[in-house]
């Protein structure tokens, strides 16, 4: 989404436009959200080595 800010506008119509477009979102992905979210049964070193055996 493009939005023209036209030269000598006022601070306040600038901010309603920031405002519109969502100027205070975070893009991208909060890898830190998941951390520490996976609980496993087992040593994951046995998983692994089970996963790599299946290819033989």
């Amino acid at each position: 989404m493009v939005t023209v800010i036209k030269r000598g506008a006022s601070k306040k119509s600038i901010e309603t436009s920031i405002k519109k477009l969502g100027g205070s979102k975070k893009k991208g992905f909060d890898a830190n959200k998941f951390c520490g979210a996976v609980k496993l049964n087992e040593d994951p070193v046995d998983i692994q080595k089970r996963l790599r055996n299946e290819w033989k």
